[in-house]
């Protein structure tokens, strides 16, 4: 028998988002390995914004966004913190524009799409499609609107990434807003909680923040957005498959953050890609982190009252590099323990003993 391997490996992606199309585009860059996308195209999902903050592994995604800011808040009712980073902007990405780009690259790169895959037809499979949410899990669920405004009232040069002047009575809830001019603006209700609330809960409190925030009653509706992130480490959708994306983890737990995780996660894959041997998916977050994320969405789900101070006082006690390094997951020892001496000591400290009770049980 000959121990020879084959020139070309040849990769089957399943499903066509964001992890299997930004994969795929950089097809060029693996040389043994060409890849097919499987799948059956029946839904379409709808337009969303992606944020993340530019790092070095996001050029080609921090170049064709949106929009970047230098500056954001995170406001409670009784204090506002602002920070500014000129090395790590946030930044808004259109879903569409990333997946249609990353998409025509793949076909300029030969990369083959269909919408089932044959028997043997690869000799590596890996699954991007969703994976299984199960009940009572943590959830980041929201609704958004794009609104335009007769009058300039948006400050277009800073991000509200968090402003918790809103009804916080079904657990975390705070609005982001993305001005993308002082004319137009992205506005979504966001939750974090086990449960999603009903349709018109998100509404009023868009509306609410128009009224009573921005102080505008006239305003058009140009495009919603609604979604629903899993908070937890999920189970893989098959576990005889590799997952990549957020089947393979790359959802950061306490953030939901998924973008910029999923692009370090294919930097990582294409830097252990070896010739006529199959890609290798590494961890997307360290047990370390996987463990404080734990703890901290535990607090969360049991003290959501608590959740405007520690995100007002985490962002007090970092510079806005910090800020953006550890919500990308670039935190170092040092800026972990910034972190940990901001938190309020009890409340985290009780949730770690019950996370080890659970584990225990």
């Amino acid at each position: 028998m000959s121990n020879k391997t084959p020139d070309r490996i040849s990769v089957a992606l399943l499903g066509a988002g964001c992890a299997s199309l930004s994969l795929a585009a950089r097809a060029p860059e693996f040389g043994s390995h060409e890849f097919t996308i499987v799948d059956p195209e029946t839904h379409k999902a709808d337009d969303h914004i992606w944020g993340f903050w530019a790092m070095p592994w996001l050029g080609e995604a921090s170049a064709v966004a949106r929009k970047q800011w230098f500056q954001w808040r995170i406001i409670s009712h009784d204090r506002m913190v602002e920070r500014r980073s000129e090395n790590h902007p946030y930044c808004a990405l259109n879903r569409h524009d990333w997946l249609g780009r990353c998409r025509k690259k793949a076909n300029e790169a030969g990369v083959h799409f269909q919408v089932e895959m044959a028997a043997n037809d690869a000799l590596q499979i890996l699954d991007s499609r969703p994976p299984p949410m199960p009940s009572g899990i943590m959830l980041q669920h929201f609704m958004g609107y794009e609104v335009t405004t007769d009058n300039d009232v948006f400050d277009s040069n800073t991000a509200i990434l968090m402003d918790f002047r809103c009804d916080q009575s079904r657990g975390m809830h705070f609005i982001y807003c993305l001005p993308f001019s002082a004319r137009n603006a992205l506005i979504e209700s966001t939750l974090f909680s086990p449960e999603l609330a009903p349709e018109p809960f998100y509404d009023t409190a868009i509306r609410h923040y128009l009224q009573d925030i921005i102080n505008v009653d006239r305003f058009q509706i140009i495009r919603r957005e609604r979604g629903v992130i899993p908070m937890a480490s999920l189970p893989q959708r098959d576990p005889a498959i590799t997952g990549i994306g957020g089947n393979g983890g790359a959802i950061r737990p306490s953030s939901g953050y998924a973008f910029s995780f999923i692009q370090k996660q294919i930097d990582q894959i294409k830097a252990s890609a070896r010739p006529g041997m199959p890609l290798s998916v590494g961890a997307a977050h360290s047990p370390f982190e996987l463990f404080m994320d734990r703890i901290f969405l535990r607090v969360i789900k049991d003290r959501p009252a608590l959740a405007p101070q520690i995100f007002t006082t985490m962002a007090d006690r970092l510079t806005g590099d910090e800020f953006a390094l550890f919500l990308s997951g670039e935190a170092g020892p040092s800026l972990w323990l910034k972190i940990v001496l901001a938190m309020p000591k009890w409340p985290f400290l009780f949730a770690a003993l019950q996370n080890d009770r659970a584990a225990a049980s």
